[in-house]
């Protein structure tokens, strides 16, 4: 009754082993090699360690990325760590590890971990939003991923920055090819990018708390835009409960001001959807990626 799941990071590659009732018995890391053949031994590596710590030898397998793999060609595309992309990754797990893989964006792992037992229990659709390095999102409906007709529910990043001012345009281009993604106004990087002094997200946003007028008129600005861009969501998918998880999300002031500024731009005459913090924090991806096979 061992699942072990997998996170893809940036900078880390995780495993962790969790049994039924969702707690851990394993948790193992290491540093991102940089490129694709090196990232199938860290792995096979990791789950090899993971079910030794654990006591187990057939664990399932479940893994998040920060892409998608392609509904036509199975190859992974939208990656932010280039070295997935274009490759055959479920397979080759497979291969390498010798059993069955399931595999998942990331944003859509975050919301699978919180709607399964984490600030999104009690709620039937939850919008799990993941603002840290980029901007993504995932959906569940009734606990179960919402991955879409071609692979790519939640991809919220890639829209473009809703009602746009005029110091607004045309805005930053993208890596996507797009202008204006929403990803370049809410990510960390991009609120650093938005208020333009060379200092780091949480370097703002303490200067915010300490009564700096700039940066406080940055994280105005910043909880503006993550407003607009949620108040689509709610126009679209009204969802029971909006999570946020990554780096931007331990803003706590978020938590008190935005329900009240999505409502301002939501179509409706009343917005009562709670917006709540990733009970799991930094574990809900590698969490996610276990859930993603139900108990045996």
């Amino acid at each position: 009754m061992i699942r072990i799941g997998v996170d893809f990071g940036g900078t880390k590659i995780e495993a962790a082993a969790l049994d039924a009732e969702g707690r851990f018995q394993a948790r193992v890391r290491a540093p991102s090699p940089g490129s694709y053949a090196a990232s199938l031994e860290v792995v096979r590596d990791l789950i090899a360690e993971a079910e030794r710590e654990a006591g187990v030898s057939d664990a399932s397998i479940g893994v998040g990325i920060p892409g998608s793999p392609s509904p036509v060609s199975g190859l992974i595309r939208n990656a932010n760590t280039t070295h997935l992309n274009g490759r055959p990754l479920q397979p080759d797990l497979e291969r390498v590890l010798g059993r069955p893989v399931r595999l998942a964006n990331d944003a859509n792992c975050l919301a699978l971990s919180e709607a399964t037992d984490g600030a999104g229990v009690d709620s039937h659709v939850v919008f799990g939003v993941i603002i840290g390095t980029g901007c993504g999102a995932g959906i569940t409906v009734g606990r179960q991923v919402l991955a879409g007709h071609n692979g790519i529910a939640g991809e919220w990043g890639h829209t473009p920055l809703p009602w746009p001012r005029a110091d607004e345009l045309p805005g930053p281009g993208c890596f996507c090819g797009q202008l204006n993604c929403l990803e370049n106004w809410i990510s960390g990087p991009g609120f650093a990018r938005a208020h333009g002094t060379g200092q780091d997200a949480a370097a703002i946003v303490a200067a915010a708390a300490a009564g700096e007028p700039a940066a406080a008129a940055s994280l105005e600005a910043y909880v503006d835009r993550l407003a607009r861009g949620l108040a689509v969501i709610a126009d679209i998918l009204d969802p029971d409960v909006i999570v946020l998880g990554g780096g931007m999300s331990n803003v706590e002031l978020l938590y008190g001001r935005l329900p009240t500024a999505i409502g301002g731009y939501a179509f409706s005459d009343v917005f009562t959807t709670p917006v709540r913090k990733a009970l799991h924090g930094d574990s809900s991806g590698v969490r996610g990626a276990a859930w993603l096979w139900p108990l045996r």
